[in-house]
């Protein structure tokens, strides 16, 4: 990894809907340009993203998506409106970012929904995208949400009895990401919070596969738990409002774009198939899977590869 850097500018993008979504950049200005697409969703793209990219070759563009925090309105406000934070919203702030900073075309990094994020971009824009790079591959399709919400219970059943158990019995056999999804914005602060920590209690129980796992300690601040959890389940409610299995199918308009897959083989909760099928379909795509790693980029194989990945790219014009 790269040493931490600064940003050199940053600002607040008016996109509309009463929503400003916060940018920074950082690395060099004449550099290669490259779009950090964080995860979550809800996550927000801290300061260890840079660190991927040499600040020499790169100029390092970094989003805090809708109602991350530093976006505004924050989604852990009571009664922030998120229905205007969905997919399309969030590629439409990412091509009025690049128009803004007169950028033609960047490299795509993502990971997990940003991964999500970073395909569905891709192929609504593959003008605006030189090459991408994503680790911990996800599509966002109904089938994965309720592989991570229900199945993943036969990896861990005491664990998701609890999850599943912190929605009202009526709903239990239905959305789940919709029924802790109501509990989040209920008006009641103490129901909002128990929803939020049942929520990202389990998020940190199915990645636990792997042998260098550790407890995310950004679940620690409630503040943050409620944003992100409030952001997931719209999202996972929603199914990412794409349909069934099209990012697979459209993988052909990435025709041209290099990309690099990248994928722990422990990554149970987002299955190595995801990232499979997604290389078979993408022509110019080359699929990494990474034995006793899992999901994120916490092991050591994971992080030469996206660094690899970004080097090579780097010395493309």
């Amino acid at each position: 990894m790269y040493p931490d850097i600064e940003p050199y500018a940053h600002g607040l993008l008016d996109v509309g809907d009463g929503n400003r979504v916060y940018w920074e950049v950082c690395g060099n200005p004449d550099g290669k340009p490259a779009l950090v697409i964080h995860g979550g969703p809800g996550s927000g793209a801290g300061p260890g993203w840079r660190r991927y990219f040499d600040p020499a070759k790169y100029k390092i563009v970094l989003v805090d998506q809708r109602n991350c925090g530093r976006s505004t309105p924050d989604a852990a406000e009571p009664d922030v409106d998120l229905s205007t934070n969905t997919t399309w919203h969030l590629i439409a702030d990412f091509e009025q970012l690049r128009r803004e900073l007169g950028i033609d075309k960047w490299l795509l990094l993502g990971a997990s929904h940003g991964a999500t994020l970073g395909l569905a971009y891709a192929e609504k824009h593959p003008e605006a995208i030189s090459e991408v790079v994503l680790f911990s591959v996800t599509n966002g399709s109904r089938r994965e949400i309720e592989w991570v919400t229900r199945d993943m219970g036969r990896i861990f059943p005491e664990e998701w009895a609890r999850f599943r158990d912190g929605v009202p019995e009526d709903q239990r056999d239905g959305n789940l990401p919709l029924a802790y999804n109501r509990l989040l914005h209920d008006p009641d602060p103490a129901v909002r919070e128990k929803a939020a920590r049942d929520w990202c209690d389990w998020e940190d129980t199915h990645v636990r596969t792997h042998p260098d796992w550790q407890p995310d300690t950004a679940f620690d601040d409630p503040t943050f738990r409620l944003r992100f959890a409030r952001l997931v389940t719209q999202h996972w409610a929603n199914a990412s409002w794409l349909e069934e299995g099209v990012l697979v199918r459209e993988a052909g308009k990435l025709a041209g774009i290099p990309g690099v897959l990248i994928h722990g083989r422990l990554d149970i909760s987002g299955p190595p198939d995801i990232a499979w099928l997604m290389a078979e379909a993408w022509p110019d795509a080359e699929l990494h899977l990474v034995d006793r790693e899992g999901h994120g980029a916490g092991g050591q194989r994971t992080q030469e590869l996206i660094l690899d990945a970004l080097e090579r790219f780097g010395l493309r014009a």
